[in-house]
């Protein structure tokens, strides 16, 4: 490291000693919230035990969706390896609650790009899409990185709307991820025009960043993936979809077939890993925030545009760097894998995915393949070329992955 990025280094985290502390607060009340849950509902060792064929009415299952619940103020939960990423779960909870000739509701603008092929309404189609069963989606623009309250009532009190979606973090987008200050507020407005309709936060990336879940201020039900936050890394696959009894039985007859719904579902040896990931969830959060708000800082002070800003309250774990050019974009992505415990000899290139519409670039030299709460940072090929960096394991070792990135693009 050369001496002037390491002058930077000392300036910056004497800067955002601040941030860290508080940082320090909320973990602290996450994990009392995730020991009472395990103790409240006596997780006992022999929960630990797998099944596997059918995995009928497995008690270590049942007694994570128990604790899930538990955390979340939940009354139900579901959560399953067999839910295989957060856009699955998210599919799954809408093709569970949706009927033809429904329609939802998106309040925060266009969702996360894969989601949209779920809904039908990006460029790229599907036959097996929520439009081909007849099933109509409308979407209300954030207004200043806030909800359009008074936009969301003159919609609502028409008694039409059978979901109403929220996504918490931003996506592929520019605007803020939401606080859940800004959503209670936008639910407690939902209430007061329509109090039946079902109110769905996809809050992938949002776990235990603050002090509240969507559920405790209304929402009806929550979704999000154990590749993010709640697996801690430690997790190696799943899902979760927590709230109302009777909608999580929807979902879970979604996922398996009516009349069974949640009584089956092999573990598959996953529940070691799956309670771990829970249990350190809390500080792996804090150190996926406090090495955004570190990397945050660095790149403003280098001249880049940053979002949110190192001081701003936060939503999720994401940041986002507007690197200004397709090289810059490239090269701090490429840092990144140089920057990783695996193939960190890998230089990943701008490619095709499935479910975007822009070339992509994805770094990632992750224990878990796609895992996004260990450091990774990826990005579409479209202007204002801007990374979207998220995960640390450790503070210590994602520092050192930003380090690494700032000096391969800057070389």
């Amino acid at each position: 490291m050369d001496k002037e990025l390491e002058k930077l280094v000392k300036e910056v985290e004497e800067e955002i000693k601040p941030q860290f502390k508080e940082l320090d607060r909320i973990c602290e009340i996450n994990s009392k919230k995730v020991l009472d849950a395990f103790q409240e509902c006596d997780l006992q060792e022999s929960h630990l035990s797998s099944s596997t064929g059918y995995g009928i009415d497995e008690p270590g299952r049942n007694k994570i969706e128990e604790i899930y619940a538990k955390i979340f103020k939940a009354e139900d939960a579901l959560v399953r390896t067999q839910l295989i990423s957060g856009t699955h779960a998210l599919t799954v909870t809408l093709f569970g609650l949706l009927r033809p000739g429904d329609t939802m509701l998106s309040i925060t603008g266009a969702p996360y790009d894969t989601l949209q092929t779920v809904i039908g309404i990006g460029k790229e189609t599907s036959k097996s899409s929520l439009k081909e069963f007849n099933i109509d989606y409308e979407q209300i623009e954030l207004v200043n990185n806030d909800f359009d309250l008074e936009a969301i009532k003159k919609r609502l009190v028409k008694n039409d709307i059978k979901l109403v979606e929220i996504q918490k973090s931003r996506g592929y987008s520019t605007r803020k991820s939401l606080t859940i200050d800004k959503i209670e507020k936008a639910i407690k407005i939902i209430r007061e025009v329509n109090k039946d309709v079902i109110i769905m936060v996809d809050n992938c990336y949002g776990e235990f960043v603050e002090e509240k879940e969507p559920i405790e201020i209304g929402a009806d039900i929550a979704v999000g993936s154990l590749m993010k936050n709640l697996g801690a890394g430690i997790a190696t696959s799943g899902a979760y979809i927590v709230g109302r009894k009777d909608l999580v039985e929807l979902c879970a007859e979604r996922l398996t077939s009516p009349g069974i719904g949640k009584e089956i579902g092999p573990s598959l040896n996953q529940n070691p890993l799956l309670l771990k990931g829970l249990f350190f969830a809390p500080s792996v959060v804090r150190s996926s925030l406090k090495t955004a708000i570190f990397a945050s800082r660095c790149l403003e002070r280098l001249g880049y545009n940053v979002e949110p800003k190192y001081n701003e309250k936060r939503g999720d774990i994401v940041q986002t760097l507007s690197l200004g050019s397709e090289e810059n974009l490239v090269k701090f992505c490429q840092g990144i894998q140089k920057g990783s415990p695996i193939d960190s000899n890998v230089l990943p290139y701008p490619g095709d995915m499935g479910g975007y519409e822009d070339k992509v670039i994805m770094a990632a030299g992750t224990f878990t393949q796609g895992s996004t709460i260990e450091l990774s940072c990826d990005g579409p090929i479209r202007e204002p070329f801007i990374a979207y960096m998220q995960g640390g394991l450790t503070y210590e070792y994602g520092k050192l992955g930003i380090l690494k990135a700032i000096e391969f693009m800057k070389k």
